[in-house]
């Protein structure tokens, strides 16, 4: 089984070999290559790396969001069976906050500053429907409401500057809501707000997925999120997948070298204090990367892997265990007996 087919229902966004690069004077940046994955309705994926990884750049050329003058995008993305690469922007805007709709890392930004949150919901659910302002003021009420937001109907003529950050936040998922989208993409929803806030967040995105069955790509660096919301993780460094499984597997025994630095470099929030152990180095710059498999220089691992190869020979993405649907891009055998001897002892 490949992380290109689900084992549950039938894949309502499907990924496959998504390659996107950006020209700059340095040469062209290949900020994602050869991505694949797919993701269910009722299903949650969550997308995890280190700045740099490709993760948001991934996300925005689902929701068809890069500019084809100063991006090239290839390979394919589906969305319930409708090609988004390559389609023409008249199609794409049916698609988006229709069929997909995305949360952005930073609402105050994303939402406009002169319009009011009720007019900016208002429009998102016009784009889609042919109603007049008062039935689509009347449904931005609505899903202020449904978002926990109190007094809706009052503070649809507010500004975004007038909402603290958690509501920003709520008002961002409310106007994805707007057309009951089939997949929600959240970038880092939570990056910005205190614990308590993005508890409440988390849970009202997870209620909100059970009540209108969407399928949910979470994109964050914070492992801890994703032992709250994700049933499968997408590793990815380099703009590559370097680990896939469901989040019980990751979480407890990972395959990849990187997924375990990411592990050590969590503080442990019960017990007795663990040092931290951070992954060496820095990520690559994708105009320079190093030769064989990306992760080689950072990697503790690498001398027990024959021959070189992890400087000479990229590893494909490939089963690395005895569980069905496990892939890891790494030429280690027996990752999980490392991982188990050596790796876990030092878990916070």
């Amino acid at each position: 089984m490949s992380y290109e087919t689900s084992a549950h229902d039938e894949p309502y966004l499907v990924v496959r070999d998504l390659r996107v690069s950006f020209p700059t004077a340095a040469g062209p940046v290949e900020a994602v290559r050869g991505l694949s994955y797919s993701v269910p309705l009722g299903r949650t994926l969550a997308i995890v790396g280190e700045s740099g990884s490709g993760k948001s750049v991934s996300s925005l050329a689902v929701m068809g969001l890069h500019d084809p003058r100063r991006t090239r995008v290839g390979g394919s993305v589906t969305l319930g069976g409708q090609e988004i690469v390559g389609a023409p922007e008249s199609a794409l805007r049916r698609v988006r906050g229709a069929r997909a709709a995305m949360i952005f890392q930073d609402p105050l930004s994303a939402l406009h500053p002169y319009f009011t949150v009720g007019d900016q919901i208002a429009e998102a659910y016009r784009a889609h429907h042919r109603v007049g302002r008062g039935p689509a003021r009347a449904r931005a009420a609505e899903l202020l409401d449904r978002v926990g937001i109190p007094r809706p109907r009052a503070r649809l003529d507010e500004y975004p500057h007038q909402f603290s950050g958690g509501m920003r936040q709520r008002v961002m998922i409310a106007m994805a809501l707007a057309n009951d989208p089939k997949l929600l993409i959240a970038d880092e929803p939570t990056t910005a707000l205190d614990v308590t806030v993005q508890a409440q967040i988390l849970d009202l995105i997870g209620d909100l997925q059970q009540e209108f069955g969407s399928a949910v790509v979470f994109i964050t660096h914070d492992l801890g999120v994703v032992s709250e919301v994700a049933d499968d993780v997408l590793v990815m460094y380099a703009g590559r997948a370097v680990e896939y499984g469901t989040a019980d597997q990751v979480l407890a025994r990972p395959l990849h070298p990187y997924a375990w630095g990411l592990l050590e470099s969590i503080p442990a929030l019960t017990g007795d204090p663990v040092p931290l152990r951070p992954i060496p180095g820095l990520p690559p710059r994708l105009t320079d990367l190093p030769g064989g498999c990306a992760f080689h220089p950072r990697c503790g691992q690498r001398e027990r892997v024959l021959h070189g190869r992890c400087a000479s020979e990229a590893p494909d993405l490939a089963p690395r265990s005895s569980e069905q649907g496990r892939l890891s891009r790494c030429h280690l055998s027996h990752p999980e007996l490392i991982f188990v001897q050596e790796i876990l002892p030092r878990l916070p």
